[in-house]
C-alpha cells in the first residue's frame, strides 16, 4: 500500500516590529514547494508547523493574524531574531 503525504502548504508573513504580523503570500501544492524553494535561496528562515500553517492558509492575503494565534507567532518570531542575532538594544547592553 502507498503511503500518502499531505499536500505541501505554505504560509508567508511579514512583520515590521508595530503592527500584527500580516499575510503576504500563501500557496498550496506546486506554488508551495516554490515558496520553500524561494525562501531557502534567499535565506529567509522557515518554520514547519502543519497545523498553524493550515490555520494561516485560511486568512486572506493582506490579513493581519488573529489575536489568538499572537503568542505563538510571537515565540516563532522571537526565535529568529534570536537565531539572527537581532536583539533588543537592553539585552545588548
Amino acid at each position: 500500500m502507498k503511503e500518502q503525504t499531505a499536500t505541501p502548504i505554505a504560509v508567508a508573513l511579514h512583520y515590521d516590529g508595530e503592527h500584527a504580523p500580516h499575510v503576504t503570500a500563501k500557496g498550496m501544492g506546486e506554488l508551495a514547494e516554490e515558496m520553500l524553494e524561494l525562501a531557502r535561496r534567499h535565506g529567509i528562515p522557515l518554520h514547519e508547523d502543519r497545523q498553524l500553517v493550515e490555520v494561516l492558509a485560511r486568512l486572506e492575503l493582506g490579513d493581519e493574524i488573529p489575536e489568538v494565534l499572537y503568542r505563538v507567532v510571537a515565540e516563532i518570531i522571537a526565535f529568529v531574531y534570536v537565531m539572527e542575532g537581532r536583539l533588543p538594544a537592553r539585552y545588548t547592553e
